[in-house]
């Protein structure tokens, strides 16, 4: 029996029925349907709407159905999560199992158990994104004071250390973490109490139910309340950002994996080969993880469209927030322990990369501060190494190869001293400020980081 069917006169035509159905989707919810189930029978209880024996006998079918029901069970009838939890109690408990359906709507069912799902996704992501940055952290520590070339423009730029690099990725999914902590906070209120759209016609404890559900309060509105899905959008947003910096990661690993970089081998256990070529191995995780950055950002777009034009309260359009929702944070809570598998196993070619640090004119800046430091105005000093540059590309040598009279020519200030600070160590030193890539700077950057994400591992061991 449908749960609307008293209305109608005709039959639903049949190939609309199952095409309109969201069960196939939908019954993901089924552990949070039935814990949100529970509560809501909790208040009524406490309403007077249902007996104390009525409340136990809803309870225990609610927990059987739990203990049953899987992802794969089939309801050719089941409209939504929401009838087959009602169809399956009903089945095991007899009509008291329709009492649990008294003072509520399936609006504000779906919007519960979507919040109740987000927050759960949140709470694994921030978990899972703790392991990854704890493995970021352990190979900015290991690497200790090796340098590598860090690239402006894909071209190479200065020296840094190989820490500081891996810790700007640390700063940068820091903040991805925090961008979900905002948004558990924004979306942990309770839509039940609602009713369809102008709240329950039954005296329900809102607050109590929000209590028993773990949420900090009840909604505010009962039309904004069975409506709203800003906090489907701003889940879905912060995943598209936090997928663009794996991709962005990916990305940067496929190159320095390359033989034209060469500062890491592909660890064989995230690589595949090719069918026609034996010597090949490629960076398949990597390049999917760059690929998957585009579905999100699709599973994002989807959803900001879906909501442009919708008018209070319930439209049956929010049923398609449900699918990119599902698929945006699947696809992450899948991939990022992969990410932090390959980070462990991957190889860096520390000598590669320390004589990559040293060579084509990474110490051109501390050349031009060298000439400032001695008064020269930093646009000549700029100047004049730059035509220092020149020559050495003319004769095919590096900066330090060039004769103190060659460099006097170019401006008097050059001394014999000049060469000490295009050495690496003084390259390296130069930098020596807040968020610098100086040897102390970065060890205190790799002690506040590591604070940090030992929180975040304890804020989400907390909600576990």
């Amino acid at each position: 029996m449908k749960m609307w069917s008293g209305r109608f006169r005709q039959q639903i035509d049949p190939q609309f029925e199952r095409w309109q159905r969201s069960f196939d989707f939908d019954r993901r919810l089924m552990k949070y349907e039935i814990v949100a189930s529970a509560a809501h029978a909790r208040a009524l209880r406490n309403a007077g709407v249902i007996s104390a024996d009525e409340l136990i006998a809803i309870l225990q079918g609610l927990e059987q159905i739990g203990k049953t029901a899987t992802s794969r069970l089939e309801d050719d009838e089941a409209e939504d999560v929401h009838h087959f939890v009602e169809k399956q109690l009903v089945a095991l408990i007899g009509e008291t199992g329709y009492k649990l359906h008294s003072g509520r709507s399936r609006n504000e069912q779906i919007a519960t158990d979507l919040r109740l799902y987000a927050r759960a996704a949140i709470d694994q992501l921030r978990s899972d994104l703790a392991a990854w940055l704890g493995t970021l952290l352990d190979r900015a520590e290991h690497a200790g004071n090796r340098a590598m070339p860090a690239f402006t423009h894909l071209q190479p730029a200065e020296p840094v250390l190989v820490a500081h690099w891996l810790l700007a990725y640390v700063e940068m999914f820091l903040r991805d973490a925090g961008r979900l902590a905002d948004c558990r906070e924004r979306l942990n209120v309770c839509p039940l109490g609602s009713g369809a759209v102008a709240g329950a016609a039954i005296p329900l404890d809102r607050n109590g139910i929000a209590r028993d559900l773990d949420f900090e309060g009840p909604t505010a509105n009962s039309m904004d309340a069975t409506s709203d899905r800003d906090f489907v959008l701003e889940f879905v947003n912060s995943l598209s950002i936090l997928a663009v910096h794996i991709s962005r990661w990916a990305e940067e690993m496929i190159l320095f994996s390359s033989r034209n970089y060469g500062f890491m081998h592909l660890p064989e256990a995230y690589s595949t080969g090719s069918s026609a070529l034996p010597q090949k191995l490629n960076p398949d995780l990597l390049e999917l993880a760059r690929g998957k950055a585009g579905r999100v950002l699709g599973d994002a777009t989807a959803l900001l469209v879906t909501m442009k034009g919708l008018p209070l309260a319930y439209n049956k359009d929010l049923q398609e927030t449900q699918q990119p929702l599902f698929d945006a944070a699947g696809t992450l809570i899948s991939l990022l322990p992969l990410l932090t598998g390959w980070m462990s196993a991957v190889e860096f070619d520390y000598e590669r990369m320390q004589h990559a640090a040293q060579s084509g004119f990474m110490n051109a800046w501390a050349a031009a501060i060298y000439l400032v430091r001695r008064g020269v105005p930093f646009r000549l000093a700029h100047e004049r190494v730059g035509n220092a540059v020149q020559i050495c590309l003319e004769t095919n040598c590096e900066l330090e190869d060039l004769p103190l009279e060659t460099l006097r020519k170019l401006n008097a200030a050059f001394g014999p001293d000049f060469y000490d600070c295009l050495k690496l160590d003084s390259v390296l030193s130069l930098h020596d400020v807040s968020g610098g890539t100086t040897p102390a700077r970065v060890r205190q950057a790799l002690a506040h980081a590591r604070q940090q994400v030992e929180s975040l591992r304890e804020e989400a061991h907390a909600h576990a």
